[in-house]
């Protein structure tokens, strides 16, 4: 049955106890579908797996993946990129994420993809996701969908996520993908360039917005949007904490201590790493409770979006 437009309970919701969670995982990738398929072309897959040195993880399936979050008592968001219009690969379908994700869903939260070169159309795709889905929020990666975020292409779908209350996360900084392959494979690194995103927290002020991972070059660019705009939040995923700015460190345990986000990028970065390097920073006992959990579910969980 469709979720009424607006209301963000993903279906069993209620299931999710947030009481029982040690932590939210704001950034977890889908990275091969039912049939096999996987998110990217092997060539930028490979790439991703050089950078991160992580050719030997396995690409889980979701239920392998809700299976891992339950039994650390975490949740987690998942979702894939649909970057077909820039790559030519076609992305894993969002409705069959959500549908897996909604076969857990007191550890996994659904977010969708959309290509923002699908204009209108992406945009009833979003709703149509989020009312008879249960999609909580979108991811768009700039440099691999080969898109500007302030290009008003994309303009309708911020619209419509602003509309519905769901969550825009962007991806930010240097991208592992296309690494060291011939021209980047084609990939624009100017693209990820959080300022880029202050324009659309301007022009889009109620649209709860997610800047992924530190932000390498551009790590004070990403924080001084943060700081600067209402909904903007920041996510430490891709990075093992032990290598964050300090920069990062030191707004993250003050100013934007209620804007900052636990995520891992699991699979090529597991929460078990990242968690153990998290305990070695300098933060204040009241502050991690909110990276690890409490900012999360204010942000994706709120009654009244």
């Amino acid at each position: 049955m469709g979720l009424p437009a607006g209301d963000l309970r993903h279906p069993g919701a209620e299931e999710m106890n947030l009481d029982e969670l040690t932590a939210i995982d704001v950034h977890t990738h889908a990275e091969v579908g039912r049939d096999g398929r996987t998110s990217l072309s092997p060539t930028l897959l490979g790439a991703s797996a050089d950078y991160f040195k992580a050719h030997g993880h396995r690409q889980p399936t979701i239920d392998e993946t809700a299976a891992y979050y339950r039994e650390r008592r975490m949740a987690a968001v998942v979702f894939t990129v649909d970057a077909e219009h820039a790559t030519g690969h076609p992305a894993i379908p969002n409705e069959e994420i959500a549908e897996d994700c909604a076969a857990h869903p007191d550890v996994l939260i659904p977010f969708a993809s959309i290509d923002p070169y699908k204009g209108r159309a992406g945009a009833r795709e979003a709703r149509r996701l989020v009312e008879h889905y249960g999609v909580r929020g979108f991811k768009f990666h700039p440099s691999i969908q080969g898109f500007a975020p302030d290009d008003p292409i994309a303009y309708p779908l911020y619209e419509t996520i602003q509309e519905l209350g769901a969550v825009a996360l962007f991806h930010t900084g240097q991208t592992g993908i296309g690494a060291r392959v011939r021209g980047g494979g084609g990939i624009r690194l100017r693209y990820s360039n959080p300022m880029l995103v202050d324009d659309v927290a301007v022009d889009f002020p109620d649209l709860r917005i997610i800047l992924a991972h530190p932000s390498f070059p551009w790590q004070d660019e990403a924080l001084a949007v943060a700081t600067h705009k209402e909904h903007v939040h920041i996510d430490l995923s891709g990075w093992s904490p032990k290598y964050f700015p300090p920069q990062l460190v030191r707004y993250a345990n003050s100013l934007l201590q209620d804007k900052v986000l636990f995520g891992s990028d699991y699979p090529v970065i597991t929460p078990d790493r990242w968690l153990a390097d998290f305990e070695k920073l300098d933060l204040k006992d009241t502050v991690r409770p909110k990276i690890l959990k409490t900012n999360a579910a204010r942000l994706l969980f709120r009654e009244n979006p």
